[in-house]
């Protein structure tokens, strides 16, 4: 599951890029994502939005329903 969480994280890089934002993975522990967001995304007002409505809601519809993203400062 790993290795599908870190591919579908960067794909979704790309969509944040496009705003002048990125994205880090810091750590996967068991369904748990830790990421950092960086650039335009890293001071964000809508940064817990983008972890919540974007990231996980993608990684729970395409991997597994019980994975939850945490953003890391």
């Amino acid at each position: 599951m790993n290795d599908k969480i870190r591919e579908k994280l960067e794909s979704l890089r790309a969509m944040l890029q496009a705003d002048g934002g990125d994205l880090e993975l810091v750590d996967i522990d068991g369904k748990c994502v830790h990421v950092r967001l960086r650039g335009a995304c890293g001071c964000c007002p809508h940064a817990m939005m983008t972890l919540k409505s974007g990231i996980e809601r993608v990684l729970r519809e395409e991997i597994d329903p019980e994975i939850t993203v945490e953003r890391v400062m």
